[in-house]
């Protein structure tokens, strides 16, 4: 899992957004690395250029399911976390990675906190843009905590006790 750091200049990530998340409406020209929020996406779907790599914001009261069409036209998708209590989007993203085979990049926004990264990881997301008061130090450490865990996830799809008795 990578980490975007919101307190510093991140210039490895290409990522921008037109006129703003919450911006109104705006004339969009194609261009690489852009992220759009939803209504935007949807006022320029139809022609946007192959070539062009596009993201989209999605709001986590959002179905799935009626972004699924466009999934082959998306780089990446940014879930957002409007308080780090609301997990709606851990389901979004399980549902773009296990139903809809989702390769692109899944992003975690909004109020992310240190404490999230592993059910993060698990539940297919990529990346996580860390709320300003997060390391993202602390939240590589947090992957390391456990070597295994019961349950399955996006990535693997056996329980610990399916794989160890495979394995026997």
């Amino acid at each position: 899992m990578k980490f975007v750091d919101p307190r510093h200049d991140c210039p490895r990530d290409p990522w921008h957004t037109v006129g703003g998340e919450d911006g109104p409406m705006v004339t969009i020209t194609p261009d690489a690395y852009l992220l759009l929020t939803l209504p935007q996406w949807h006022s320029v779907r139809a022609t946007w250029p192959a070539a062009k790599p596009v993201g989209v914001i999605v709001p986590n009261d959002v179905a799935i399911e009626d972004l699924a069409p466009d999934l082959p036209q998306l780089a990446l998708v940014a879930l957002q976390f409007p308080k780090w209590t609301d997990g709606r989007a851990y389901s979004q993203a399980r549902l773009l990675k296990r139903r809809y085979r989702y390769t692109g990049e899944v992003r975690a926004t909004g109020d992310v906190l240190v404490d999230m990264v592993p059910l993060l990881a698990r539940t297919g997301f990529d990346v996580a843009v860390l709320r300003h008061d997060q390391s993202p130090e602390a939240a590589a450490n947090t992957l390391t905590h456990f070597a295994a865990h019961y349950q399955a996830d996006v990535t693997e799809h056996r329980p610990l006790f399916a794989r160890q008795g495979a394995s026997a």
